[in-house]
């Protein structure tokens, strides 16, 4: 990408268009890095915005270098040492930084583009971890995550989640404050531990994940940015821990959903369900990768894991190129797998949607009754929209309508609100 900066006002465009793709690519590895230098990651972000700064101010004139990545690192690292030096503190951590330096200096690009692929894979790895730690609360680390490892903005949160920008930019603050006031090491943890907080960075790609597929609240039904987010950090996350079958599962699962993205809503952006849905707008680029990651999770033993059964339950979608061929009896043995490794009513919800497919809706209106007993589902939306679908086949419509209107009072979302009215106000 050298040689952009021609001083013109198109070469200037060209070069700001150049580094804005290399940050969004670049940011998370820089702040990694300097996060394991200086042991602080607010610190850490400081100093790698301060490196965008100067490759703003250079890069114009200069041109984007060949190795954009390892000259941010770099420009930080010198932010780092000047910090420390005019602090007269950490005379250490200074020493280690002033020989790093030295030795890069041998063969500048060489040796930092060496260096980066030794260390920014682990480094990267580890602010995952750090960022998704159990110490926070699920809505911090969602934030923490977005903002580290995704590179969005606070507005750009606050956005995404509906939420105010004050609330999320303390959301953040609170949550970096409290991984340093717990001493949460900077590292990749190992033995049990690994086990759960890969469970924890997992939880979160699939919370953001599923917030951007069905937005619980808002004017859209949904928020592709997320989705988004949330696939491209799994393939950082896959690249990073290959042998781990849930998190290539869980990509898989991400991919084989979002490949229907284009055909889940209209021209007015309602939704429309599965069943109707136009399925030559299915991305098979991406159904195909989905597939794939499916295989390589099956491969490494996580055929049980629940990201790759749901993944699995997918593939099933997937592969139908008609609705009617769709497997429903395999998708429903599927959720009753999925509900005996990880119990849920909303899973035993699906698994009943499911039988209403394959054996019709009288075999499984029993199933939804019994959950109505469930406190965990007492408010939830979906529940009643399901219920109101079956007795609608069933041909009690007077009972339907009023599972819709009660669905379309539960929901915060404006698009399934209108849906669900226009449901329980269909012509019998």
């Amino acid at each position: 990408m050298a040689g952009l900066g021609d001083g013109t006002t198109k070469g200037r465009q060209e070069t700001d268009r150049a580094i804005a793709a290399v940050w969004r690519v670049e940011q998370a590895r820089v702040i990694a890095g300097l996060t394991r230098m200086v042991r602080d990651i607010s610190l850490a972000e400081e100093l790698a915005q301060e490196a965008l700064m100067a490759a703003l101010k250079n890069w114009p004139e200069a041109g984007v270098p060949h190795n954009p990545g390892a000259w941010l690192m770099q420009a930080g690292k010198r932010k780092a040492i000047d910090y420390f030096r005019h602090r007269k503190m950490a005379a250490g951590k200074l020493e280690t930084l002033g020989r790093e330096m030295e030795d890069e200096r041998l063969d500048a690009e060489t040796a930092i583009h060496e260096q980066l692929d030794d260390e920014v894979g682990d480094d990267l790895l580890r602010l995952i971890f750090t960022s998704c730690h159990p110490v926070l609360p699920p809505e911090s680390r969602v934030a923490l995550t977005l903002r580290l490892i995704g590179g969005l903005t606070t507005e750009e949160i606050a956005r995404a989640f509906l939420a105010n920008d004050t609330t999320i930019g303390q959301r953040i603050v609170r949550a970096k404050r409290t991984i340093a006031e717990a001493g949460v090491p900077f590292e990749v943890p190992r033995g049990t531990e690994r086990e759960e907080r890969v469970a924890s960075v997992l939880g979160v790609l699939y919370l953001i994940f599923n917030e951007g597929y069905s937005a619980t609240a808002g004017e859209d039904w949904m928020r592709p940015q997320l989705c988004e987010e949330a696939m491209r950090m799994g393939r950082i996350l896959v690249s990073l821990i290959p042998e781990e079958p849930e998190a290539h599962g869980l990509l898989a699962l991400m991919e084989l959903q979002h490949a229907r993205v284009r055909a889940r809503t209209n021209a007015a952006g309602e939704p429309v369900l599965l069943p109707d849905q136009n399925r030559a707008l299915w991305d098979q680029m991406m159904i195909r990768r989905g597939l794939d990651g499916l295989a390589k999770a099956q491969r490494l033993g996580g055929i049980a894991g629940p990201y790759t059964l749901q993944a699995a339950i997918a593939a099933c979608h997937g592969r139908a190129r008609k609705a009617e061929e769709t497997d429903w009896r395999q998708i429903a043995a599927l959720y009753g797998l999925l509900n005996q490794v990880t119990p849920s009513p909303v899973i035993e919800l699906n698994r009943a949607v499911a039988v209403s497919m394959a054996e019709g809706p009288a075999a499984a209106l029993p199933l939804v009754d019994a959950l109505k007993a469930s406190p965990a589902l007492e408010n939830y939306h979906l529940l009643y929209g399901v219920r109101g679908d079956m007795l609608r086949k069933l041909g009690r419509h007077t009972e339907a309508n009023l599972e819709f209107r009660r669905a379309a009072e539960l929901t915060r979302n404006a698009r399934e609100k209108a849906f669900l009215e226009g449901r329980a106000a269909e012509a019998i």
